[in-house]
């Protein structure tokens, strides 16, 4: 997925943030600067976005400052394999519901890949977004999550709506 049809994605990278970036066999990746050193640190970003399941196309929208990429790892809140395969099944939902849903009400793009959740948005939406995993982790049911979201996507779309940023979705 980093290289991309005929390298187009790992060209692209290098283009627009100037930097050289070296994949060997085993899939590892080395970011070289070649300018800014906050240029590699994007890149960074968006070669983990990516290697988290993101899009190649969404993972480009950490080039813009106002996007951020969380990553949560599963593992940190969960202990056995059992424990980590229900609550990724109850972040992602019946039939990807619940994913979906948190995606639409915060803006955010999310995947719920290996052992971790990325979550690629602004920074307000991300939290939102972060604080909704995390309450499915510690159990809470479904219809309490929802709310929140409602809540916060409220919340979000007044802030937005009072000043001249432009809205993430």
């Amino acid at each position: 997925m980093l290289i991309g049809r005929k390298g187009e994605v790992k060209r692209r990278i290098e283009r627009e943030l100037k930097v050289k970036l070296e994949v060997d066999s085993e899939g590892l990746v080395k970011i070289i600067p070649a300018g800014d050193p906050l240029s590699a640190w994007i890149a960074r970003d968006i070669v983990r976005a990516i290697a988290r399941g993101i899009n190649p196309e969404k993972a480009m929208r950490l080039m813009d400052e106002e996007n951020v990429l969380e990553v949560i790892d599963l593992t940190e809140y969960l202990r056995t394999p059992k424990a980590l395969a229900r609550q990724k099944a109850r972040i992602i939902g019946s039939k990807g519901k619940t994913r979906r849903y948190i995606e639409s009400t915060t803006g955010v793009t999310m995947s719920v890949y290996g052992k971790s959740v990325a979550i690629l948005g602004g920074y307000d939406e991300v939290a939102a977004a972060r604080e909704a995993v995390l309450m499915l982790i510690q159990g809470r049911p479904h219809s309490v999550v929802y709310r929140y979201l409602d809540a916060k996507a409220r919340e979000l779309k007044e802030k937005w709506a009072t000043t001249l940023w432009k809205k993430p979705w």
